[in-house]
């Protein structure tokens, strides 16, 4: 029976995914770890774990370089919350249009007013009026399932929408409307458009993406959402936008102590996800990645190792984690047919520096194919399934 400490509160929907594992919020040396946003940087890593599930799709909390060293995988659930993200973010597009939150907030100044508040109301509201985003034009960065679904969702309210991703996949760009159109470069999603809203993951190359340079690129009055990461934009270039006016909103989901009660600064408390639907998909999903790699060793939705999955043939299946490095498939092919072994199956796949390769062979191995296989220069990790 297989390990697996949950660092977060996390859906009750998981536990009858768990039904035959260990599973609990006390485990000391775990296979398998769920986690939310517990931040695992000092966590003390066993020897027995194995993999990291994280019920959502950023990763930021996990250290994955030094976890793809060790060969632990490190999967999300992308696209599981995508939904909740969908509609939060068209909620911001109303917000930055109208001036519904200071509407809000002058209305509660009113209290006490008695018969008179129909009057103020009336009076008052001339300070509020805003625009309407039909005919607007939204810039989408990112299109991964959230800003797919945003893109299709503002479209369907109306407004006209650009999108941009230099590694949007055939399968993404299939389930986008056809009338969403896909822009080479973002200086023409920052010039041509009155909204932009940003789904990209948080890389060196992105922190700071919208600062001081990017900003004055953008259309005079844009407004701006952030539902990604805080650390995408360059908070100081943002407030001194929004005094000059270059922007006209900021909506974020993530605050910084400087945005606090800036003006037009909209600063939402990391709601993003906040469902319990979307907790729901976020563990289930996570759940069945984990047991499945567990179980079967197979790999999908992983940050840090490729997506490999074969149906299972043979007797055991030898699981190997190593660098993408020159003949290493002949290596270890040749290792398991030293043993007389015959392979049933094989796939081996690579993302960036690393590599994973399942072997299915036709009895169970001697232990000590796994020890010529783990000694193998470039092997990171060796595990046999039976």
């Amino acid at each position: 029976m297989a390990d697996i400490l949950k660092l977060n509160a996390i859906s009750p929907l998981a536990d009858g995914i768990f039904a035959n594992y260990n599973y609990s919020d006390k485990i000391e040396e775990p296979d398998g770890i769920m986690v939310r946003s517990a931040q695992m940087a000092d966590y003390p890593v066993g020897k027995k774990l194995l993999a990291v599930a994280r019920a959502g799709a950023g990763t930021n909390n996990i250290p994955v370089a030094a976890y793809t060293e060790k060969g632990i995988v490190v999967f999300n659930t992308p696209g599981a919350n995508a939904n909740a993200v969908k509609e939060l973010v068209i909620c911001e597009l109303f917000l930055g249009g109208r001036k519904i939150c200071e509407a809000v907030d002058w209305v509660k100044t009113l209290k006490g007013k008695g018969a008179e508040v129909g009057k103020l109301v009336e009076k008052g509201k001339g300070d509020f009026v805003g625009g309407e985003i039909t005919g607007k034009t939204l810039g989408v960065i990112g299109l991964g399932a959230i800003g797919i679904a945003v893109a299709n969702a503002a479209y369907a309210l109306g407004m006209n929408v650009v999108g941009c991703d230099p590694y949007l996949s055939t399968a993404n760009a299939l389930l986008l409307n056809p009338a969403v159109k896909v822009a080479p470069a973002l200086d023409d999603v920052y010039k041509a458009c009155d909204y932009i809203s940003v789904h990209v993951p948080l890389t060196p190359d992105t922190k700071g993406m919208f600062n001081g340079k990017t900003i004055a690129a953008l259309k005079d009055g844009a407004v701006l959402i952030n539902n990604s990461r805080g650390e995408l934009a360059d908070t100081q270039a943002v407030i001194s936008a929004l005094e000059s006016g270059k922007l006209s909103r900021y909506i974020t989901d993530f605050p910084a102590d400087e945005l606090i009660g800036v003006k037009n600064a909209i600063c939402v408390p990391h709601l993003g996800a906040s469902t319990p639907e979307a907790e729901d998909n976020c563990a289930v999903m996570a759940a069945k990645q984990l047991t499945d790699y567990i179980e079967n060793g197979n790999v999908t939705n992983s940050v840090n190792y490729p997506a490999v999955s074969a149906p299972r043939e043979g007797a055991a299946r030898i699981c190997i984690h190593h660098k993408n490095v020159a003949n290493m498939i002949a290596q270890l092919t040749a290792a398991v047919s030293s043993f007389g072994l015959n392979i049933e199956n094989m796939t081996d796949k690579s993302k960036g520096d690393y590599a994973y390769c399942l072997i299915d062979v036709n009895v169970a191995p001697a232990a000590e194919l796994k020890e010529k296989l783990a000694a193998i220069d470039g092997v990171v990790r060796v595990r046999v399934i039976i």
